[in-house]
């Protein structure tokens, strides 16, 4: 029988090359909108998802990390004397202004943190050493953002908020979703080329320690603490990403424009599906004349769609995989997590069987004698 489905697609070639044209045009625009949409969240939430830290303290109202608002660094003392606590530490995230070498300025976003913990730090170093940044006035960015930067190499001095500062290492694959680069360097360089005083901090991050109750642990930090919002990474990374995604504009166009690609997905493959079944109609009529039962062409059919399915969804998985590759490069962010492509897989397979199944219908009304007729 799947010979059968398999020498049914190969007989009319150029109606295969159309039908998989379509499931592959439906699989690439699906995966591409979808890691689009999935890339845009991610580096919402960046530093968050990455900083380690089991809880982000912050001043009260704050409701992205963008507009984090100093505070004493008192606080980060009432914290470590909190039972259960395995590490606390200052963090900084604030904007300053770096200074290109044809003397341009650029929006930089300054990330400080404790070299020696690193909770906070770069998650991706492809050069450098993140201990060189206990060296006064070094910083390190990223191979994506450093034309935007005017970096060219390391060892470069360039300029923070007029204070000379030295590029000591690069991060990959670090995004921002603002358009204002990251630049990781200690928490003592961040406090000169932020301006704040030496006392403040913008985040306290903690970790627990190990068996430590995490409930009772983020109850017994806002008590001791008190006037700051206590959140878990995944809470502060969720209200980070709803922010950008509901607070703006710019996330609901993404969503709409991700669920508009699955919309018109679903409807090609089920067009494509059924004209190639419909134009096989006399061939079922000429099974149902040998004696063919409904069931076997049920079958034939279902196969036909399945194979389909495997065949355009392998093509066009592969173009999308090849665009996610390339917009490392590029101001696009394409992000095809294992478990999209599986899940995208698995709808291929039901877009596919179920526009053969509507087909079905119009199969099952064939009559026979259709075939001795002109």
């Amino acid at each position: 029988m799947a010979s059968l489905a398999v020498r049914n697609l190969l007989h009319d070639k150029v109606r295969l090359a159309v039908t998989l044209t379509g499931i592959v045009f439906s699989v690439v625009l699906v995966a591409i909108q979808t890691g689009l949409f999935i890339g845009f969240t991610s580096t919402t939430s960046n530093l968050i998802d990455h900083s380690g830290a089991d809880f982000w303290i912050v001043s009260k109202g704050v409701k992205y990390i963008e507009v984090g608002v100093p505070f004493s660094e008192k606080k980060l003392y009432h914290a470590r004397a909190v039972p259960g606590v395995g590490e606390a530490e200052k963090y900084i995230v604030r904007f300053s202004q770096w200074k290109r070498p044809d003397g341009a300025d650029q929006s930089s976003e300054i990330v400080g943190f404790d070299p020696d913990t690193q909770l906070g730090g770069p998650w991706r170093l492809a050069e450098g050493n993140v201990h060189d940044l206990k060296l006064q006035d070094t910083v390190l960015v990223d191979r994506f953002y450093a034309g935007k930067l005017g970096v060219t190499h390391l060892g470069q001095s360039l300029e923070i908020r007029g204070i000379r500062t030295r590029v000591v290492g690069f991060t990959e694959g670090i995004r921002t979703f603002t358009t204002s680069p990251l630049v990781f360097t200690s928490l003592k360089n961040a406090l000169r080329y932020t301006g704040l005083d030496s006392d403040r901090a913008v985040f306290l991050l903690v970790k627990a320690a190990p068996g430590a109750d995490r409930e009772r642990l983020r109850r017994a930090l806002k008590s001791a603490i008190g006037d700051v919002d206590v959140y878990t990474r995944q809470e502060f990374s969720s209200r980070t990403t709803n922010y950008w995604m509901f607070g703006t504009g710019a996330g609901v166009t993404v969503l709409m424009a991700a669920v508009l690609g699955l919309l018109v997905g679903i409807v090609v493959v089920a067009q494509t599906i059924y004209a190639a079944t419909i134009d096989h109609i006399r061939e079922f009529g000429t099974l149902k004349a040998m004696g063919a039962t409904n069931g076997y062409i049920y079958r034939i059919i279902l196969q036909q769609a399945v194979i389909s399915a495997v065949i355009g969804y392998a093509v066009g998985i592969t173009a999308a995989m090849v665009a996610e590759i390339s917009s490392r490069g590029g101001g696009a962010n394409i992000v095809l997590p294992g478990a999209v492509r599986a899940a995208l897989f698995l709808l291929t397979l039901f877009m596919c069987v179920s526009a053969a199944m509507v087909s079905i219908n119009k199969v099952t009304k064939i009559d026979p004698a259709m075939v001795f007729k002109g």
